[in-house]
């Protein structure tokens, strides 16, 4: 039994975790914003417990910043309210080394901001997902999920107007021109790189189960191990993000998980495994008579994701580039689809055994912050589950031939105006989220509106 004084789980773990690394000399104490950045503050080693007894202060207009960092004042977080401090949180678990520092003396820990009284604090996503978990929990349904994250390797030197353009192999000198899905020979010329990343994420404790070449020149996908916690996958997922780009740095790239950052190839996508187990452990997913499109419950879940999906589009392409992914014939769904083992839809059910049933949701792109979009995915299930939906046949074949024209929003104001609108979402991710996520995703969207792209210059300067 542990002793009381030596107080809470997070301050035990930091006091072993102390004495095991001398060689740290710092924290960073991080909290996901509204896009998945994570912010925070760096301590001194000498601070670290001091933190963790009494937490740390943070404004709570960090869930007002836009993807510049600039608080959007619409959302009511900012001055209009004092713009006031609430205590943020350590999550036990997290504090882990960050192995890609210049002198390997650097640590980190996640946090969850509340409210002066204890209380989880309203815009914090990650106490938002806890929330939509426990509603599964109260039906005695516990959430698996497993996440797949693809991004680009991209030169530190941008091309002759500013642009991106892939890496140079370590092996050749040559720079990557061709997509090469699933290629060995590019893992092996990338091996050092890849041998890192799989390292530093064993110190952190993050399972990856493969890594992988995409399907563009310098794209590559890691995968994790699919967890019955829900809450400790998207914390890996975030981990992770931050390690890989943390590795490219040193080894002289740059890494982005930014939706669509060559106009001409594949984007980068976020795909979420997804089932639901029951108190005995049984997948509810899997049909007795071994049905690949699974059981009653697997299709009211598909059902419910189905009619949420055009609402969720704000969550699941949450910024101006996220939705230059959205084109035909690659791999991006642009309908509410469904299917088994086709990748063409939006929601594929993965072929393999029965009691691995599962839905892949292939919508989201790799900017997407994790816990909005499981807690998306989890809003959709639970309403499908709640009013007993059927969903629409399932697709056989080429989705993108038989469904010509999208049917989701595909631009960032018809989404907004759809999560706007959405009271299923306003009820499960509570009002006063709706609202500050709207208001926040709306400013930035007008922001954009004000920029004068190269496009236009090229078009129109000369030419009108």
């Amino acid at each position: 039994m542990s002793d009381p004084d030596e107080g809470t789980d997070e301050l035990r773990e930091a006091r072993v975790f102390l004495q095991e690394h001398p060689r740290i000399q710092s924290v960073d104490f991080l909290i996901s914003d509204l896009n998945g950045v994570l912010r925070g503050k760096r301590v001194p080693r000498e601070n670290v417990l001091n933190v963790l007894t009494s937490g740390m202060r943070l404004p709570a207009s960090v869930f007002a910043l836009d993807i510049c960092g600039n608080t959007i004042e619409e959302t009511g977080l900012g001055l209009s309210s004092g713009d006031g401090d609430r205590r943020c949180r350590p999550v036990a678990g997290t504090l882990v080394a960050a192995p890609w520092a210049r002198r390997d003396n650097q640590a980190q820990m996640l946090m969850t901001m509340e409210e002066a009284d204890g209380a989880p604090f309203a815009c914090d996503p990650r106490h938002l997902l806890s929330r939509l978990v426990e509603r599964f929990h109260a039906l005695a349904l516990t959430p698996v999920i497993a996440v797949e994250l693809e991004f680009y390797l991209i030169d530190r030197e941008r091309d002759g107007v500013g642009a991106p353009q892939p890496p140079r192999s370590p092996a050749t000198g040559e720079r990557a021109s061709q997509s090469q899905l699933y290629s060995m020979t590019e893992l092996d010329e990338y091996a050092d790189f890849l041998e890192d990343i799989t390292a530093a994420a064993r110190r952190q404790r993050l399972p990856i189960d493969t890594a992988l070449k995409e399907c563009a020149p310098g794209q590559f996908e890691v995968n994790l191990l699919h967890h019955a916690d829900v809450l400790r996958a998207c914390d890996e997922a975030v981990m992770l993000k931050r390690l890989i780009k943390g590795v490219a740095l040193r080894h002289g790239f740059e890494a982005t998980f930014m939706a669509k950052p060559y106009s001409q190839e594949a984007g980068n996508g976020t795909h979420v495994h997804i089932s639901l187990l029951d108190s005995a452990g049984r997948n509810v997913f899997a049909s007795g008579d071994d049905d690949p499109l699974g059981s009653v419950v697997l299709k009211q879940a598909i059902a419910g994701l189905v009619e949420l999906m055009p609402a969720s589009m704000a969550i699941f392409a949450p910024n101006l580039n996220s939705y230059r992914r959205f084109q035909p014939h690659l791999y991006v769904p642009m309908a509410p689809t469904w299917g088994f083992d086709n990748r063409s839809v939006a929601l594929r059910i993965p072929s393999g055994s029965a009691q691995a049933r599962r839905i892949e949701h292939r919508v989201a792109g790799a900017d997407a912050n994790p816990y909005l979009l499981v807690a998306a995915m989890l809003t959709g299930i639970d309403y499908g589950l709640q009013h007993r939906l059927t969903p629409p046949p399932p697709i056989c074949g080429n989705a993108y031939e038989q469904v010509v024209e999208p049917s989701l929003p595909i631009s960032w104001p018809q989404a907004l105006e759809a999560w706007h609108e959405s009271a299923a979402f306003a009820e499960r991710f509570g009002a006063i989220f709706h609202g500050v996520y709207h208001a926040n995703r709306r400013a930035e969207y007008e922001l954009s509106r004000q920029a004068i792209s190269a496009l236009e210059y090229r078009w129109y300067l000369r030419n009108v």
